[in-house]
């Protein structure tokens, strides 16, 4: 139909019997050419092709991963017999630090005064510690040392304005009572703590001194802390780091702190102790250390192009030479987080900045010249590789896919060895550092595995310098409130975290996240739960290895993880 401007209009109605009679035109040729589907003719080409697919792909893939992850499995082994043969042998010959290093106790002397004490800077990093700030900062002034001697040093980056401000008022009360404390800001938080610490650094009064003790927020040193750390320093001229170990004053508060505990408990009663005794080097835990200054710079000073400051500084500082203490005997207080969101940020942070900074410094490890051979090892395989990369990769490829997808394959058949007797050793060497939970070794395996997802994620993340690489989540701190919730912070491609000398200063953009219904559950978690269970019905019904009770039990704790019950529970949590 034709409109009065000359355009043609489109009537529904007039084009049905057009419709029509194409239909009875398809039919017609349809019964000429006496066309039928039959369905087993289709049906066989398709399961012949995903059986060429499964028997020349994906089994011989699944295999292959099988041989690498119980490869690993058997490097994890040996490295733990390996840390827990030293610590064993630590312990039977009580080697400890004072016996390998000169150690005194700084003697006072009428004449000189005060002088004895070399000067002690202490710094504080903050942000937006709301439930926290007033125990670090009471403890640090409580330090045991002659008020001349010591410069306490609040560095607050806080973007909280009444965080701020109660801050800077329990500094100046602390100043009121002759605390020789230090309240500073900067006006934006390039390079997050990094940037804090090496900010801190640029004051005129650090020049007079010699070391610095390093607390975060919720730390909080005994008042013997300097007293028992420092003449390590002062007596040991090629020390540059003492690490004290971390007590944790909320362990009992539920399930998973207690499991955090005896993971953490294992890395410094074994790891940091093996490491520091046999090559004088181990990790920077970030805080409850004390550095020589000199150190510290003859390093390079602190660099924000990763999100572990703290590890960067040690590997640069452990390449020039210089040792590392591991002081078991002294404890410093602390928090573990609680709500498992704030763990899981927690972990990305610990999983992706390692890998990533392993990326980084692969090169200049190898080509070092002033550490030896052994401890060149010691650092990219056992530090590196096994601690950061292989461990997360055996325990989530390898346990909650490779095995899961074995049920599938008859022709797949996992010796006894690798499933049971290695698993079970490389278990009791990590239970030791906290006997008092081995009734909840069997709890704790299920909720590592859980957390392999992510751990494995964020190490790839690193390893691939993808997507949330430089993603620094400040984690949550509840003290004595179960209230607050983490603030993400998001680096746009403007903002992305590299050497401090290469960028301008830049304020990060904040964002808060909506909470609702459907934010309380974890997804990945529950995806990972509905594929255990399946393949547990499926071992169960049909496959009968035997592995559905150890599916059942894991898709379990993937589903208690993904439906939120792990940790305290708060309001946005």
């Amino acid at each position: 139909m034709e409109a009065a401007d000359g355009t043609a209009n489109l009537i529904i109605g007039d084009q049905l019997p057009l419709f029509a009679s194409s239909v009875v035109q398809i039919r017609r040729l349809w019964r000429e050419f006496a066309t039928t589907i039959k369905w087993e003719n289709v049906s066989e080409p398709v399961l012949y092709g995903l059986n060429l697919l499964r028997t020349f792909f994906v089994l011989p893939l699944l295999q292959f991963v099988l041989v690498l992850c119980l490869a690993m499995t058997v490097m994890i082994l040996l490295e733990k017999l390996f840390v827990g043969a030293v610590s064993l042998i630590i312990r039977i010959f009580k080697i400890k630090p004072e016996k390998r290093y000169k150690w005194e106790p700084i003697k006072k002397d009428e004449e000189l005064g005060s002088s004895v004490y070399p000067m002690v800077l202490v710094q504080i990093p903050m942000y937006n510690e709301k439930e926290v700030y007033k125990l670090s900062i009471r403890a640090a002034c409580g330090l045991d040392w002659p008020s001349d001697r010591v410069i306490i040093q609040v560095l607050d980056d806080s973007t909280d304005l009444v965080v701020k401000d109660l801050v800077e008022m329990e500094c100046q009360r602390w100043k009121s009572e002759g605390v020789n404390i230090k309240y500073e800001v900067r006006n934006n938080r390039k390079g997050y703590k990094a940037g804090a610490l090496k900010e801190g650094m640029k004051h005129d009064y650090v020049q007079a001194c010699e070391y610095i003790a390093m607390f975060d927020a919720d730390f909080q040193p005994e008042p013997d802390f300097l007293l028992r750390t420092v003449p390590f320093l002062m007596h040991n001229s090629d020390i540059a780091l003492v690490q004290s170990r971390w007590r944790f004053v909320n362990a009992d508060e539920c399930l998973m702190t207690r499991l955090q505990e005896m993971s953490l408990d294992y890395h410094f009663k074994v790891e940091q102790e093996a490491g520091s005794t046999m090559f004088s080097f181990f990790g920077f835990n970030g805080t409850a250390g004390v550095w020589r200054i000199n150190a510290i710079s003859d390093a390079g000073g602190w660099k924000d192009r990763t999100t572990v400051e703290d590890m960067d500084l040690a590997v640069r500082a452990s390449l020039r030479g210089w040792k590392f203490v591991y002081v078991g005997d002294v404890h410093v207080k602390s928090e573990l987080p609680s709500t498992f969101k704030a763990f899981r940020f927690q972990q990305h942070r610990w999983s992706c900045g390692p890998a990533n900074l392993f990326k980084k410094m692969f090169f200049e490890i190898v080509h070092n010249q002033k550490v030896s051979f052994w401890k060149k090892v010691h650092m990219m395989y056992d530090f590196f590789f096994i601690g950061k990369i292989a461990s997360h990769t055996v325990t989530f490829i390898y346990y909650c896919v490779v095995i899961p997808l074995s049920v599938f394959f008859s022709e797949m058949v996992i010796p006894y060895w690798g499933i049971v007797y290695v698993p079970t050793i490389i278990t009791l060497c990590k239970s030791v550092g906290t006997p008092s939970s081995f009734h909840l070794v069997f709890v704790w395996i299920l909720f590592e595995n859980v957390m392999s997802l992510h751990r494995l994620k964020a190490a790839l993340t690193g390893l691939l310098e993808a997507g949330r690489v430089n993603e620094w989540v400040v984690t949550e701190k509840l003290g004595d409130a179960h209230k607050t919730k983490p603030v993400i912070i998001d680096i746009t491609e403007a903002d992305k975290l590299v050497d401090s000398q290469l960028t301008k200063p830049c304020i990060p953009k904040l964002k808060k996240k909506k909470s609702g219904l459907l934010d309380r559950f974890y997804y990945s978690e529950l995806a990972i739960g509905v594929f255990l269970s399946f393949c547990g019905y499926y071992d169960a019904a049909i496959s009968k290895k035997g592995y559905c009770l150890y599916l059942f039990v894991q898709s379990i704790a993937f589903f208690v993880a993904g439906f939120g019950y792990l940790g305290t529970q708060t309001p946005d949590s």
